[in-house]
């Protein structure tokens, strides 16, 4: 999944405007105009497309978090340089305060069945031994899911 789609997917479970969205970037120190915000948005074959780099979407999953749960005392967690499907999971999980039991439960809404050892996996630190990818699929099934449970008016 390209980093535009997971904004895209964010942007319409959650019904945020364009408002919103500068705000939860401010909230994680970035300020961006709605201008970006439309073009990162916007399809690929779109002549005003532009990507969404990593650091990019790491401060706006960074704002979400501060937007859902709170802004921290002190410095604000340092955005990634670069991004992977475990950790854009890890931090939806994050944001949206959830416990492993709840990750699984909410899967089940887009039928993807996954193990607690198997979730606990993509959660682990590169390069240890039971550290696992998350691939593309899983992350588009967590996006699905949530849907379902947070946007349920399409459903």
């Amino acid at each position: 999944m390209t980093n535009n789609d997971v904004l895209r997917r964010i942007r319409y479970i959650f019904d945020f405007s364009d408002s919103k969205m500068i705000n939860i970037f401010a909230l994680a120190d970035l300020q961006v105009t709605r201008e970006q915000i439309s073009n990162w948005l916007k399809k690929d074959d779109d002549p005003d497309y532009q990507n969404c780099n990593d650091k990019t979407l790491a401060i706006f999953l960074n704002g979400f978090i501060n937007d859902r749960r709170g802004k921290k005392d002190g410095p604000q967690p340092i955005p990634e340089k670069k991004i992977n499907n475990n950790i854009i999971l890890r931090k939806l999980k994050i944001a949206l305060n959830l416990k492993d039991i709840d990750v699984l439960e909410i899967m089940k809404l887009a039928d993807m069945h996954l193990g607690k050892h198997e979730l606990s996996a993509f959660f682990r630190k590169q390069g240890h031994h039971n550290y696992r990818e998350c691939k593309d699929q899983v992350l588009r099934n967590f996006l699905k899911a949530l849907q379902i449970k947070y946007h349920p008016s399409e459903n």
